[in-house]
């Protein structure tokens, strides 16, 4: 069994994350606060609101506000986590994060994988865009790397055509196009979920393209 595939490594992951996450912004300043993440349009402050969301919110509720955002999940998401930043101190976010470690949450479609990953990807658009040390271990990335797949790319707007991408800390590889993008494990994840990240973390004919 892969550990993608494994409830047990993957729950133990998922706590993980939310608490190492949780112990990064208890470090935060105020500026990095309001600083802009990788999620274009978002502060790191309403990254980590929106992270805290599936706690705070029934699934009666999240179903409600999707209606009022008629219908579309990207929309809602974006209302209730700028919501949610200006309601909540820094202190209740990042508490609700450490202690809701355990919580059963994840999203709707894709099981504990895309928990994993949902908690991943947004910790890096935090850490990565305010230029922090590395912090996703290397076999959480790979199996977050293991897992993706086209529907996923289609869903998160990642458009890797024309781009094969090669870690250079793992034995990773995905795609096979004529241009070569090179790079950590966590900043090609960030690829594959749509993202763009700062320059000096890509090598390759295809980097720029991905590069903010």
């Amino acid at each position: 069994m892969s550990r993608a595939q494994d409830p047990a490594w993957l729950r133990e992951q998922i706590a993980a994350e939310r608490r190492e996450l949780a112990d990064v912004l208890d470090s935060l300043t105020a500026d990095q606060w309001n600083s802009p993440s990788l999620c274009d349009g978002w502060t790191v402050r309403a990254v980590a609101a929106h992270m805290s969301t599936g706690f705070r919110h029934s699934r009666a509720r999240t179903l409600l506000e999707i209606v009022r955002a008629g219908g579309s999940i990207h929309r809602m998401a974006d209302r209730v986590a700028r919501r949610d930043a200006a309601a909540l101190s820094e202190q209740e976010i990042a508490a609700a994060l450490r202690g809701n470690a355990a919580h059963p949450w994840r999203p709707p479609v894709g099981g504990r994988i895309a928990g994993l990953a949902h908690d991943a990807v947004h910790g890096l658009d935090i850490t990565v865009a305010l230029g922090l040390p590395a912090r996703l271990p290397l076999p959480r990335a790979t199996a977050l790397l293991d897992a993706i797949t086209p529907r996923g790319l289609r869903f998160f707007g990642a458009r890797l055509d024309g781009v094969r991408l090669r870690a250079v800390d793992a034995d990773w590889r995905y795609g096979d196009g004529a241009d070569l993008v090179e790079g950590r494990s966590q900043e090609l994840l960030l690829l594959a979920y749509g993202r763009r990240v700062p320059a000096g973390l890509l090598a390759g004919s295809g980097a720029a393209r991905f590069t903010r």
